[in-house]
């Protein structure tokens, strides 16, 4: 079959289009899914590079294009873990079950699919892309538990917009328990931040969304009720003690003020450091204003039913800014890492 081989941790080099690869053999409990659309996710670029190493403390675009040289011999993925090379990335999978494996009820074959990025079992948490094969080929075999049959007139690329992105969005909304408050949203224009923004405005949320001056109508359009632009100062421009959650995309710099303008007794959820992972913290604001911090990577698999629920009732819509097919995944990661999109980038085997 078709797909792209991760070779090692780096950069766009180690991406290597093949049309040899073996088809995969679905295990007793899993499914064979003909891959229809696949999205790209910062963790792709985050897990190629290495960039989840505690040695890397840079942005995660910083080695994107050619990875980060004093990586050497560090473990670079999420879990702490070794990965095994190679490796067929892709978080995101959307597409039609082929074969079952002999535990498995044939009558699946035919179901369209959504699979669920990061799964649990009795060893712990493995994710799709990352400790599992995942949707950047034309096959991938996923647990038939961890595969979700849906039911919805959304095009494949739309479908695959949603796993990855969507479950963080609203993982982190249902750990900080989002009700209809005021809420400041970091790296608003991505593929998790304009999931969050969907999210927050189901729950009669007030939005604050920060990203560039040239997306700000298109974020308004998409749900936000202000944006505040990404060079601009969040204290000066929303005050202190002004937000009751911060959803937090970006760490860097700027990190300091999310704490100023939360309000006492106010929450803070992370899932992802953009802007860089390292940050200045004085303790004196967290336990003075008596502040909660959540981090927020493991769902519950009820999220990702949740999810299914929000599609198939068209309460949230994708957002595709464009698809590649997969062969011109380089330029796909390339066009990721520029950031002059909003939503998600698709790959099509």
């Amino acid at each position: 079959m078709k797909g792209v081989y991760l070779t090692g941790h780096g950069g766009l080099d180690k991406l290597v289009f093949k049309e040899d690869i073996p088809k995969p053999i679905p295990k007793e409990d899993e499914v064979l899914i003909k891959v229809k659309a696949a999205g790209v996710n910062n963790t792709d670029i985050n897990t190629r590079t290495g960039w989840y190493s505690k040695k890397i403390t840079k942005n995660t675009n910083d080695g994107g294009a050619k990875g980060f040289e004093d990586l050497n011999d560090e473990i670079g993925s999420w879990s702490g873990k070794g990965l095994s090379f190679p490796l067929i990335q892709g978080a995101d999978v959307c597409g039609v079950i082929e074969g079952t494996g002999s535990k498995i009820d044939k009558l699946r074959i035919g179901q369209r699919v959504i699979v669920r990025t990061m799964q649990n079992n009795q060893f712990g948490m493995k994710t799709m892309g990352s400790e599992i094969n995942g949707g950047f080929a034309e096959y991938c075999c996923a647990r038939s538990s961890e595969t979700f049959t849906i039911n919805s007139n959304w095009k494949d690329e739309e479908l695959a917009s949603i796993p990855c992105s969507y479950s963080t969005a609203e993982g982190m909304l249902q750990k900080a328990k989002l009700s209809n408050e005021k809420i400041l949203i970091t790296g608003a224009s991505g593929g998790v931040g304009s999931a969050v923004i969907q999210l927050s405005k189901l729950r009669g949320a007030k939005i604050i969304a920060q990203c560039s001056k040239e997306k700000a109508n298109q974020i308004k359009i998409l749900g936000a009720d202000e944006t505040i632009d990404r060079s601009e100062s969040l204290l000066e421009v929303l005050g202190q003690n002004s937000i009751d959650l911060v959803v937090d995309l970006v760490g860097g710099e700027q990190w300091p003020q999310i704490l100023e303008v939360l309000k006492p007794k106010g929450r803070y959820v992370t899932s992802g450091a953009i802007a860089g992972p390292i940050v200045e913290l004085d303790l004196r604001t967290l336990y003075l204003k008596d502040l909660t911090f959540y981090g927020s990577t493991f769902n519950d698999v009820r999220i990702f039913r949740d999810l299914i629920g929000y599609i198939e009732r068209n309460e949230i819509k994708p957002l595709v800014s464009k698809t590649f097919p997969l062969e011109d995944i380089k330029l796909a990661q390339k066009t990721f890492m520029e950031k002059n999109f909003i939503g998600k980038l698709v790959l099509i085997p």
